[in-house]
Order: C-alpha cells, then sequence, then structure tokens
C-alpha cells in the first residue's frame, strides 16, 4: 500500500531538503511510529490508558530535545521538522500526537518571553521528556481569552492563583502547566490577562476530573481547580499585562501543530482505504476499479497533497522568522482539519459496513478528526480570524 502513497508523493518529499541530523530524527521516528506506536493504538484507545510507553521510547530516544536549544540541554530542529514529527506521530496514534505537539506548544513562549532563570530551571525538565499543558479555556472563555475569571493575586514574592480551567490536555499529568489569568491589579479586560507557570505538584492545583471523550481516548483532557494556589513570582511569564500577547503568540505556533495532527489522522484514513479499495471485491472487481470509488480517492488524493504542501509553507514562514502568521496558522488549522473530517468520513464509506465497528482503524480515525476542527479554537474562529485579513484597510 506504501508503494500508491509513495508515487503520489515522490516529488513532493523530495523537493523537503531535510538536514543530516533532521533526515536521522524523522526515519527513527518513522520506524518507531510503525513498529511500535501504530500497533498499540487501538489498545490506549480501547483501554483509555495515557500511552506512557510511547514516552517513554521518546525519552529513551530524546526525542523532546527537539524542543530545546543546546544550552538547556537540547537538540533544536526546525519548526517544519517538529511539523513533520508530529505528523508522523499522530498518523500511528492521534493522542500521542496530541500530547507531544503540546509539549511543544508550551515550550515556545518560555523561549521567547522567559527569563533566564525560568530557561535553565524548566527547559531541562522538557529535554528530560516532561510534558507541558496549556490551560486557557474556561466554562464562560473559550477563544475569547479577554474573558477569563482565573484570577492572580500578588502576595509579596507569590502569587494566589484563584479559578478553574476546563478541556485541558494532559493537565492532569503535565510537568509545566502554562496558565493564563487575569492580574488583579490591573483593570477587568484584556489589558489584564497575564501568563504564569505552575508546576506539577503545587500546593492548591487540583485535578477534578478527567473528560470521558468521543475520541483521543488516550490522551487525557482534564479539568482544573485552583484554590489560593501558591507560586513563585518568579514563575509570572513576561509581565503582568502581557498574557495575550503569550497567547496569541502559543496559538500561531500550536494552531500549526493542529494542523499537522489533522494531516497525520489524514494520511492514516487515506491510507487505509486506498489499501482496502484495492483489495476488496465487488462485482467481480477490486471497488478501485469502480469510478465512483476511483475518483473519490483522487480528490482526496489531490487534497491530502495540497494540503501537506500548505502545512510545509507555513512551517517555512516560521524558520525564516516572519512575525504575524495568524492568518497562515489559521488557514492550515482549517484546511487540515476538514480534510481529517471528510477524508475519515470518505473512509469509512469506502470500508462499508466494515468501516463502523471496532476493529477496523477508520473507525477510531473519524472519531479522532473530529476534536481537530474544535480545539485550539473552533474552525468558525479561524474563519473569522481569516475573513478579517479580506477587509479593505
Amino acid at each position: 500500500m506504501d508503494l500508491y502513497v509513495m508515487k503520489l508523493f515522490a516529488h513532493f518529499e523530495q523537493s523537503r531538503s531535510w538536514s543530516d541530523e533532521e533526515a536521522m530524527i524523522i526515519e527513527q521516528v518513522s520506524r518507531l511510529a510503525a513498529e511500535v506506536i501504530a500497533p498499540n493504538a487501538d489498545r490506549f484507545d480501547e483501554r483509555k490508558e495515557f500511552p506512557w510507553e510511547n514516552f517513554g521510547l521518546f525519552k529513551d530516544i530524546g526525542l523532546n530535545g527537539i524542543f530545546v536549544p543546546e544550552e538547556y540541554g537540547g537538540s533544536p530542529v526546525s519548526y517544519r521538522c517538529f511539523l513533520e514529527i508530529v505528523r508522523l506521530i499522530s498518523e500511528a496514534c492521534a493522542s500521542t500526537g496530541i500530547i507531544f505537539g503540546t509539549t511543544g506548544a508550551v515550550v515556545k513562549p518560555i523561549l521567547q518571553f522567559g527569563t533566564e532563570e525560568q530557561k535553565q530551571r524548566l527547559l531541562p525538565v522538557i529535554a528530560g521528556g516532561g510534558l507541558g499543558a496549556m490551560a486557557i479555556t474556561e466554562p464562560h472563555a473559550g477563544s475569547d481569552g479577554s474573558n477569563i475569571r482565573t484570577r492572580f493575586q500578588p502576595d509579596g514574592d507569590e502569587i494566589v492563583i484563584n479559578g478553574g480551567k476546563i478541556f485541558i490536555t494532559t493537565g492532569d499529568v503535565a510537568d509545566v502547566l502554562l496558565l493564563f489569568g487575569k492580574w488583579s491589579e490591573l483593570e477587568d479586560s484584556s489589558k489584564g490577562v497575564s501568563a504564569v507557570i505552575v508546576e506539577k505538584g503545587t500546593p492548591g492545583f487540583d485535578i477534578v476530573r478527567l473528560e470521558s471523550k468521543m475520541g483521543t481516548n488516550a490522551s487525557s483532557t482534564a479539568e482544573l481547580a485552583f484554590n489560593d494556589c501558591r507560586i513563585p513570582r518568579a514563575n509570572l511569564l513576561g509581565n503582568p499585562g502581557d498574557g495575550m500577547k503569550i497567547m496569541l503568540n502559543v496559538l500561531n505556533k500550536s494552531r500549526p501543530s493542529v494542523g499537522a495532527q489533522a494531516l497525520g489522522i489524514a494520511s492514516a484514513a487515506f491510507n487505509d482505504a486506498v489499501a482496502y479499495a484495492n483489495e476488496r471485491q465487488q462485482g467481480g472487481r477490486k471497488i478501485i476499479g469502480h469510478q465512483a470509488i476511483a475518483f473519490m480517492l483522487a480528490d482526496l488524493a489531490i487534497e491530502l497533497l495540497a494540503t501537506r504542501v500548505l502545512l510545509d509553507h507555513v512551517g517555512r514562514l516560521v524558520d525564516e522568522g516572519v512575525e504575524d502568521i495568524s492568518v497562515e496558522a489559521s488557514t492550515i488549522k482549517v484546511k487540515a482539519s476538514d480534510l481529517a473530517m471528510r477524508m475519515t468520513t470518505d473512509a469509512v464509506q469506502v470500508f462499508g459496513g466494515h468501516g463502523y465497528v471496532r476493529g477496523n482503524r477508520v473507525e477510531r480515525l473519524m472519531r479522532e478528526a473530529k476534536v481537530t476542527q474544535i480545539w485550539e479554537g473552533t474552525n468558525q474562529i479561524q474563519r473569522q480570524v481569516i475573513s478579517r485579513d479580506l477587509v479593505a484597510r
């Protein structure tokens, strides 16, 4: 089956020009994904079991080092290479890809806005295999961060946190939590939004519950509570009131990562659909010989290649130092997640009744695809971001 994909994407893959180190890491991740991660993905999903085994393997090969500069214990790669690694992991196991991508998203703002002391204290934790989580969403504040109600009250050399968050990926197990709230001494508006780091095990930081979800069941999604939770003032990221600037920076880097996750899901569904269509006999011939199926897969192939090229383009923009990529980040998030939903739905259709029952991967992939249209800002929000760019200035 890989033969079909290799022919289709051969010229694109040959044009990507990875460094020797990046090519080696991609090959290592590809082998690990095929031999270990993918075979266990159904088991983790069925049992709703956090994929610690995968992250133990990542720790063994130092994969978290790709997030972190050498001076803090890492072995960094380009952002474009990071996106490719997220795509490969997500193709094998979407839950593992989400957890890995989220950790990468948390590191970026620490690098850009953190003090030297924060970098020396926190980044080696991640490079050594630690996990990161980002906490924005509240019952009354999703994509509109200005409505956040979590409060940060300065008290001498400490900050007292009170509030709660919902739908926080890896929030129950993360070593480093990037938390957004309102600074009590600033006005209650977007100008008061600030960001702090809360470390695992901090008193007053509690896990309320874990969500039971449609898909990505091996990736934990937590409701969090902060009750007079005290952290050092040294854990404030940037200055009071810098939160919206930091949040935008985070989302501009994490939305392409969601695009990479969605493309991983889409790639897995496409591979399975093509393989099945070349094996399944109906009416005396393979179903790929029926025009309805052949044209459906051809359209999906076109969209998959176009979206992968777009993801690569966004990665290059970041690596070239382009600061404002909000429109591009929203574009790849919408394009890739909409394709993932279409791809998995059509893959289930190709499989027919077999695709609707547990045991065929496309059933799980369809459940996993949906969240990519929702989290990190729904696709309706992304279209608002894109449409604003169309307004004459």
